[in-house]
């Protein structure tokens, strides 16, 4: 694409191998600048860029919503800090248009970290559909690498408000953009009424159950290895857990939507394939409600690592291989599940200020 129009040389022109390493147009129009500093600013549709200063786009754009994008281990969210984001606007809708891989930032979804009266911060989730979650196990890592890095609290224990209650979390920077963190996630919920899931369970626990979910027998079963019996469990939001022998195998982008929206779930549900590789060690594929395939499931490896102690497949302690990496779990049969894994900035930026709005909806500190 062709810089800013004019003959003559700005002072722009000498930094622009620096300040611009990359402008790309975007499908719907608009123009995304990317930085060295790894800030983003979206800044409204090519044809009125070429009209207007580098200094002029700049000053529009920082009009508009700052974010920071993070991941876990792949599992990437938009993050607004409300600690200094007053602006208003529909939560749900801006987590459609925001997640868009396309035509938006990209991400899993939305997560905004937001002041607390119980807690060091507190965090909402959306996600990519604008569905509304209770919690996101890597998402909370993110959430309490940010209260720490922008000096809300300080590095060490810090609490987070989530829709299960309140977290306590322990950051310890790796760097300037990324912490190493370990979550207390809290006790599981067992009880069918509790995750929910709408099967009997004589003994208070859906464990190794028939399940209509999977459906009838099909080819697939006997390539992955399929046991068909599942395992239910809620970390604050509701799991579903198969075994099979090889989760290549699995058709994750058929089975994972037919599983979710089966009506044995009231809430719909994430779903999970688990491949045992030791009794310290497995393999997880997963399917997020409202999102879809997703590269972690902080909440899902941690009901994974439940589902094993319960079903007696596994240990107390195990490393979940998934897709974006590897995350520590330990469950000791009757307290909390701890996770421990990675937090990581990738990018911060501004999206445009024409926000959705919503009826009587507003967010702020």
């Amino acid at each position: 694409m062709a810089g800013p129009r004019g003959g003559g040389r700005s002072r722009f022109d000498g930094e622009s191998q620096q300040s611009f390493v990359r402008l790309r147009e975007r499908s719907n129009g608009e123009v995304k600048v990317i930085r060295p500093s790894r800030e983003v600013f979206l800044i409204g549709n090519s044809e009125e860029a070429a009209d207007v200063s580098p200094e002029t786009r700049f000053d529009e754009a920082r009009q508009g919503l700052a974010f920071v994008k993070m991941h876990g281990l792949g599992n990437d969210y938009v993050y607004i800090d409300r600690f200094v984001e007053s602006a208003s606007f529909a939560p749900a809708a801006l987590a459609r248009e925001i997640a868009d891989r396309h035509r938006g930032v990209g991400g899993d979804g939305l997560i905004l970290v937001e002041r607390s009266m119980r807690a060091d911060a507190r965090m909402r989730m959306f996600n990519a559909d604008g569905s509304e979650s209770e919690m996101c196990g890597n998402g909370v890592r993110c959430v309490a690498h940010l209260v720490v890095s922008r000096g809300y609290a300080a590095a060490g224990d810090v609490s987070i408000e989530t829709g299960r209650g309140v977290l306590v979390v322990s950051v310890a920077p790796t760097g300037p953009r990324s912490s190493r963190v370990r979550v207390d996630m809290g006790t599981p919920l067992l009880h069918p009424d509790e995750i929910p899931v709408a099967v009997p369970a004589s003994d208070g626990r859906v464990v190794d159950v028939e399940s209509q979910a999977v459906g009838t027998r099909a080819a697939w079963w006997d390539e992955a290895g399929l046991d068909p019996r599942m395992t239910c469990v809620s970390m604050g939001n509701p799991h579903v857990i198969y075994y099979c022998n090889n989760v290549a195998a699995v058709p994750l982008h058929e089975i994972g939507p037919q599983i979710e929206t089966h009506p044995l779930f009231p809430r719909r549900t994430n779903v999970h394939f688990v491949q045992r590789q030791a009794a310290g060690r497995v393999t997880v594929r997963t399917w997020e409600r409202g999102t879809g395939i997703t590269q972690a499931c902080g909440t899902g490896a941690s009901a994974v690592c439940v589902a094993g102690v319960l079903s007696g497949r596994t240990a107390e302690q195990i490393e979940a291989e998934l897709p974006g990496g590897v995350l520590e779990l330990a469950w000791d049969g009757a307290g909390s599940v701890f996770m421990t894994g990675p937090a990581e900035e990738v990018f911060t930026g501004i999206w445009p200020a024409d926000l959705p709005q919503a009826p009587n909806v507003q967010c702020g500190p």
